[in-house]
């Protein structure tokens, strides 16, 4: 406790390089947290799962994917043809329909991409919306039952729903772009509880599907050009590794895919292949900048202590006097560092946690397909390490410094 009091007494000596250097460790540690919390979020969603995993089935040839909905049903039920072959846990079917608001002025603003498929099966195949709970579950749940009522009802994010200026309850047309001519008018029924789909939508396959059958009844019996490229992805959900081997072979050696050929990946390999295009810049936030932070956070530390140690040479020398020890120096120095670092940390990465994920809804970083990230409580502890790690590294010096203070030299200056 008397060293405890000495450290807290010494950082009030000089509250403003105290409060510059903490200043400094908060900001950061807050960069840190940020970059981290993104990177262990892209980790989470590329790691392999060994139980309940989600297979991705597409077009093996083409990006993007386009296959004849004529495919749904029997991939629906991985191709299954013989007794004793797999069946999967749960399925949906992807059908994207992209367009605008205004035809004649194409702009991000009023771009509408939707995900048409079967209402019902987001709230059992979609990552967050299948774990809903409470108020905001019963919400969708009304939500989903006034879709599957209503065909030209459409659920969008609230980003994408600010964008577009719009407010729920109102109706809007869609001019098709990846199906041109076919036009939609919506109808807005709510919003995604989930901040993950702030830049999405969904919509009623049927109602698509619907538009491009009277396609053909408009057009004197002339088809769509899209009608046998509509089905886009098909999600399968099956319990573990074997599963999904067995029903990856099923899919794969079925006669019903031909033309054109299919293949099936897990969810996770199927994101580690989109992120591809972004592999330098997660690769540079992991390996430059991460550590450029910590180095730097580490040198303002070691400069700050070095200035103190360097003006209380005397204050160390009359220590020694006193009966202090090398060792109990070198403890007051590294206590010094440490108090301002670990506490600075800790509070840097609660504040991140807390204004980040409730007061901002998510650090609007878009990567790929996710529009924003949220903070893990793990920052809490990550800050308060690196806040710790970082005043420790860089206070070894100053603190080796302070116990070589030779008492001689320093009392032989002031005479």
């Amino acid at each position: 406790m008397k060293f405890l009091v000495i450290i807290l007494k010494n950082l009030r000596r000089n509250l403003l390089r105290t409060l510059l250097t903490g200043l400094g460790t908060v900001v950061l540690v807050f960069v840190v947290t940020l970059v981290w919390s993104v990177l262990a979020f892209l980790d989470e969603v590329t790691r392999e799962k060994s139980s309940n995993l989600k297979a991705i089935v597409s077009e093996r040839w083409q990006i993007p994917s386009q296959m004849p909905m004529s495919y749904a049903t029997t991939l629906a039920e991985a191709a299954v043809r013989h007794p004793g072959d797999i069946h999967p846990v749960d399925s949906m079917t992807w059908q994207f329909f992209g367009g605008t608001l205004d035809p004649k002025n194409r702009v991000r603003e009023n771009m509408v991409f939707a995900i048409a498929m079967q209402p019902r099966k987001m709230t059992t195949m979609m990552d967050e919306l299948d774990s809903l709970k409470g108020e905001q579950a019963a919400e969708f749940e009304r939500l989903i039952k006034a879709m599957e009522n209503n065909r030209r009802g459409i659920i969008v994010g609230r980003d994408r729903l600010k964008a577009l200026n719009k407010r729920v309850g109102e109706r809007f047309v869609v001019h098709g772009m990846n199906y041109k001519d076919i036009n939609l008018e919506f109808e807005i029924l709510g919003t995604f509880p989930a901040a993950r789909y702030d830049q999405s939508a969904v919509m009623n396959r049927d109602y698509l599907n619907e538009a491009l059958d009277d396609y053909a009844r408009t057009h004197r019996g002339q088809k769509h050009p899209m009608v046998m490229k509509t089905l886009n992805l098909v999600w399968l959900r099956v319990a573990d590794q074997l599963s999904y081997s067995r029903v990856s072979d099923q899919i794969l050696k079925s006669p019903y895919y031909s033309m054109p050929a299919v293949k099936i990946e897990t969810e996770s390999s199927g994101v580690s292949a989109f992120l591809e295009s972004y592999r330098d810049l997660i690769w540079g936030m992991r390996w430059l900048l991460s550590p450029a932070i910590l180095v730097a956070l580490s040198l303002i530390i070691a400069n700050a202590i070095s200035i103190s140690v360097r003006e209380r040479r005397l204050e160390m020398a009359v220590l020694k006097v006193l009966g202090f020890l090398p060792r109990h120096i070198v403890l007051l120095v590294l206590g010094e560092a440490v108090s301002v670092g670990t506490l600075c940390g800790f509070g840097s990465a609660i504040v991140t946690w807390y204004v980040v994920n409730d007061v901002l809804g998510g650090l609007k970083f878009p990567i790929a397909f996710f529009p924003a990230f949220f903070i893990p409580q793990a920052a809490i502890i990550w800050g308060t390490a690196i806040g710790l790690c970082t005043s420790l590294a860089g206070s070894v010096l100053p603190a080796w410094s302070a116990r070589s203070v030779r008492v001689s030299d320093v009392f032989a200056k002031v005479a």
